[in-house]
């Protein structure tokens, strides 16, 4: 008979544009990375931090879990945000009651539905360009 394996981690999944991501959360002391690279090295720049590191904020958890997460497709503006709100349903499932207060009034449990409009035929190229009228 086969094992059972013991899950030690949290899971969550977010998605943003045409990205998804993939996060494992880990309780304890350990090195956050992205698609393994340190998150730090994939989403470069301040402001990126700032929003990556947000949901731990938020929920006063940074210093007791670390994450390693899998995005795909996109780009990475899409996958920053992905990865924010699949963060954001892993520490959900810490404690539902209070975690769900506090990121839901950060807007960090909805999912932003807005994508890419898709051409129309007739519309020369574009999804919202017309026809240029005639000029008599």
């Amino acid at each position: 008979m086969a094992k059972l394996k013991k899950i030690d981690y949290l899971y969550g999944v977010g998605r943003r544009k045409t990205s998804q991501a993939r996060v494992r959360v880990y309780h304890g002391k350990g090195e956050n990375t992205v698609n393994g690279m340190p998150w730090n090295k994939y989403f470069e720049g301040e402001v990126n931090a700032k929003t990556l590191t947000k949901p731990f904020g938020a929920t006063e958890t940074s210093d007791k879990y670390y994450y390693s997460g899998r995005v795909t497709g996109g780009g990475k503006n899409g996958q920053l945000s992905a990865l924010v709100l699949a963060l954001s349903r892993a520490l959900l499932k810490i404690a539902p009651e209070k975690n769900r207060v506090v990121l839901r009034k950060l807007k960090l449990l909805t999912r932003d539905s807005r994508v890419r409009q898709r051409r129309m035929v007739g519309m020369g190229g574009k999804s919202r360009r017309k026809r240029q009228s005639p000029k008599r």
